[in-house]
C-alpha cells in the first residue's frame, strides 16, 4: 500500500509528457504592461503586480510545466517529489505531501507558490495566511485542459509568447501520433499496474483518468476503464477473464518487473505473460499533468502498437 499511496500522490488523480518538450537554455520572462488578475482553482482571484519571478512549486507537474515554459529560471524551491528536469537538482526544496516547511518558504521569499490538487486547501490557505501569494492550479481532464494550464502559468510567469510555440509543438505531436494509430487494425486490451504488492488485487487506473484517456488515444483499450473507481483493485480472477494483451508496469519504479509478474501464481494463464508483453513503463509520463504527457502518449503508442512504428 505504501507504493500505492506514493504512486497516487504524485498522480493526479483524475492519476494522466519529457524528453521533446524539456526547455534547453530558460528563457527571459517576458515583459508585462499591466497588472496580472486570474481565477485559480479553488475560485479565488489572485493578482501579480508583474509577472513572478521568484516561484516555488508544490508539485511535480507544476515544476515539470515551469521548465518546459521557460521559467525554470525563476523557480527558488520545489516540492519533495519533483525531479525532472535535470536542472532541478540543487534547487531548495520545502518538503511534500501536506507536509510542508512553511519556515522554509517563508526564508526563500517567493513572490508566488503554485500549487496543485495534489496540495489540500488547508495548504493553500496556512501559506496565504503568511501573505505570501498562491495560486492553486486544477487538474485538466483532457489535453485541451492540460494546454490551458500551460497558458496560465505563461500568464504568471510572463512567458505566454514562447508558450504558445510550445503548445503548437505538442499539439504537432499528438496529431502524428492520432494519424498513425489511424492505421491500426485493432486495439489490444491493456493492463495498467499501478501497484502489484498483492498479485492476487493489484491496483490499476479505472475511468476517468489520464492513463485511460492516453491508453485509448494510443489505440488500446484499458480493462480498467470498466471499474468504478478511478483507481481501484482488480482480483486476480477478472484479470485473467479479461485476459489483457498487454501488461504495462506503472510500478516498474518500485523494482516490478516483467519476470516477477510471470513468477505470481496463477499470472501464467495470462495472455500478456504467455506472449512476453510484460513491459515496464515510466509512470511519471502519465501520472503528472504537465507537457510530458505527450511523451507517455507516444510511448504508450509504440508497446501499444509497435508495428506502426
Amino acid at each position: 500500500m505504501k507504493k500505492l499511496f506514493q504512486t497516487i500522490t504524485v498522480f493526479i488523480l483524475i492519476a494522466m509528457t519529457m524528453g521533446a518538450c524539456s526547455p534547453n537554455t530558460p528563457a527571459a520572462p517576458e515583459v508585462a504592461s499591466a497588472q496580472i488578475t486570474l481565477t485559480d482553482g479553488l475560485g479565488r482571484e489572485v493578482s501579480l503586480a508583474e509577472p513572478a519571478q521568484k516561484i516555488v512549486s508544490l508539485a511535480p507537474s507544476n515544476t515539470e510545466i515551469l521548465f518546459a515554459i521557460g521559467a525554470g529560471s525563476q523557480v527558488i524551491g520545489l516540492d519533495d517529489f519533483s525531479n525532472f528536469p535535470a536542472e532541478v537538482e540543487g534547487i531548495p526544496t520545502v518538503g511534500g505531501t501536506s507536509d510542508y516547511n512553511l519556515e522554509k518558504i517563508v526564508e526563500l521569499g517567493p513572490d508566488l507558490v503554485l500549487a496543485a490538487e495534489i496540495n489540500n486547501p488547508e495548504d493553500v490557505k496556512a501559506i496565504e495566511d503568511l501573505g505570501i501569494t498562491i495560486f492553486y492550479l486544477s487538474n485538466p481532464e483532457d489535453m485541451e485542459g492540460m494546454y490551458e494550464n500551460l497558458r496560465t502559468v505563461a500568464k504568471l510567469t510572463g512567458h505566454s509568447e514562447s508558450t504558445e510555440e510550445l503548445i503548437l509543438s505538442l499539439q504537432d505531436r499528438v496529431q502524428s501520433v492520432t494519424e498513425k494509430i489511424a492505421g491500426a487494425e485493432d486495439r489490444p486490451a491493456v493492463f495498467y499496474e499501478l501497484d502489484g504488492t498483492d498479485p492476487a488485487k493489484p491496483w490499476t487506473s479505472g475511468p476517468g483518468t489520464f492513463i485511460t484517456l492516453l491508453i485509448e488515444m494510443a489505440g488500446g483499450k484499458n480493462i480498467g476503464a470498466e471499474l468504478d473507481l478511478p483507481w481501484a483493485q482488480i482480483s486476480q480472477e477478472e484479470l485473467i477473464v479479461q485476459d489483457p494483451d498487454i501488461i504495462l508496469l506503472g510500478d516498474a519504479q518500485w523494482g516490478t518487473t516483467p519476470e516477477m509478474v510471470a513468477d505470481r501464481p496463477g499470472w501464467s494463464v495470462i495472455k500478456a505473460v504467455q506472449e512476453g508483453k510484460v513491459l515496464p513503463f515510466n509512470d511519471d509520463l502519465v501520472s503528472r499533468p504537465g507537457p510530458r504527457l505527450v511523451d507517455g502518449l507516444e510511448d504508450l503508442a509504440q508497446a501499444i502498437h509497435p508495428e506502426l512504428y
